[in-house]
């Protein structure tokens, strides 16, 4: 058979199978089911597929294909194709949530980048206003007023050690704290990460500051694009400055990655092929946490939110129990929705929109065919979107077709694919 065939087989069978939910056996239920146990909301958002909006767990299981891990009790979690942006399974993904310092991912995607943090080389002296107003209880790399350090320097301090006194300083030299959770937020929007409130820039808890699973995947996959971000979320160990000594050369001392899947440490396993991305933890969030690794030429992400489960390091388990079955069930499920792109990469419709409602990017002229009208209709875009996934610019009807690339290369990861 064709591959043309093969994938034209694959996006219809999709499309048939887009308004089925095959829930997750009662083995990947989550623990927590008592009668006062939060729950998600009635009615979260769509975007991204009809699947991704519905609560409890999401699969679509085809021939072959392993059931979920057992003993799953993140109250939110989501695991995806880090290329394509199939979703291969959720569980209340648009659930918004405290995010805690992996909300960092999305501070390090919009900040690094800016001129004013360039070259990393930079050198900056750090003013004691810098680090005021930080939360009580703050996760610190150790930066000190009046000692300076250079951007490489604060970027270690801010993915290795979740350092809360990188993030301020970094706000500081960016423009100031009001102007970085402003430019977050807009940030957010541009990725359709539209979960997100951002109140405070180092994922402090805050009135008002949620993400979801969702969202956290999304920036951890746009952060991905830059090499400097894959540089820092992949370090495990690095050597930060300490205390300037009169007459001597400046200290330093050895800082580790508190991503225990990446590090191993605390008698947490390092999962095989790990590459990242960054965790989190505060009172409210409990423990959160978004990882990618590669695999047999497949590159995955993981987002788990407040494992409820008592058992130490639960999120890191849960993780790599996810990351296990979506490198054994790839090719076996349907996907239950999509990583949307940014909305700089949505076709304009002549709406001028590209967020939530307005449906998949791909958009046909003169009609498209009815096996995929169904799941092309807005909110729908988990497997509608396939057109776009499956096999690049697939023509199923005559005319004009527009198509976001959704296949998003990372070349850094052990893996290496020209962007097409």
């Amino acid at each position: 058979m064709s591959a043309l065939k093969k994938t034209a087989l694959a996006v219809t069978s999709a499309a048939l199978l887009s308004t089925f939910a095959v829930v997750s056996p009662a083995s990947a239920a989550a623990k927590d089911t008592t009668d006062d146990a939060p729950k998600p909301p009635a009615g979260m958002s769509q975007l991204g597929g009809e699947q991704l909006g519905l609560s409890g767990t999401q699969v679509n299981l085809g021939p072959g294909a392993p059931v979920l891990p057992k003993d799953l009790t993140g109250r939110s979690w989501m695991v995806s194709d880090a290329e394509s942006g199939e979703v291969l399974a959720s569980h209340n993904p648009h659930w918004r949530l405290p995010p805690a310092s992996t909300l960092k991912m999305l501070f390090a995607d919009t900040v690094m980048p800016a001129p004013a943090l360039q070259p990393k080389t930079r050198k900056y002296t750090v003013k004691d206003e810098d680090l005021a107003d930080m939360g009580e209880g703050s996760s610190l790399v150790g930066v000190k007023e009046d000692l300076s350090y250079t951007v490489h320097d604060l970027w270690l301090g801010v993915f290795l050690r979740s350092g809360n006194d990188a993030v301020h300083v970094l706000s500081a030299m960016y423009g100031g704290v009001p102007k970085t959770v402003d430019d977050m937020n807009s940030h957010a929007e541009e990725l359709q990460a539209l979960d997100t409130n951002v109140v405070s820039p180092d994922g402090y808890d805050s009135p008002k500051q949620v993400s979801s699973a969702y969202d956290l995947t999304l920036f951890a996959r746009s952060g991905l694009q830059n090499a400097d971000f894959r540089e820092y979320c992949s370090t495990g160990t690095a050597e930060f400055p300490g205390k300037k000594e009169k007459g001597e050369k400046r200290e330093e001392f050895g800082i580790q990655n508190t991503n225990r899947l990446l590090t191993g440490a605390d008698g947490v396993t390092p999962y095989k092929g790990i590459a990242g991305v960054k965790n989190g933890y505060t009172t409210h969030a409990g423990n959160t946490f978004t990882g990618v690794a590669e695999r047999d030429g497949k590159v995955l992400l993981v987002t788990v939110m407040h494992p409820s489960s008592d058992e130490t390091h639960a999120v890191y388990k849960e993780a790599a129990n996810l990351l296990d079955w979506g490198f054994s069930a790839s090719g076996k499920v349907t996907p239950v929705g999509e990583l949307v792109p940014p909305k700089s990469e949505v076709p304009d419709s002549g709406t001028g929109k590209g967020a939530e409602g307005d449906g998949p990017a791909a958009k046909p002229q003169h009609g498209a065919a009815k096996t995929t009208k169904a799941a092309a209709t807005s909110g729908s875009g988990g497997v509608g979107t396939a057109l776009g996934i499956v096999g690049g610019a697939l023509v199923l009807v005559a005319g004009a077709v527009y198509l976001v690339n959704r296949r998003w290369p990372l070349p850094d990861l052990v893996r290496r694919r020209p962007r097409p």
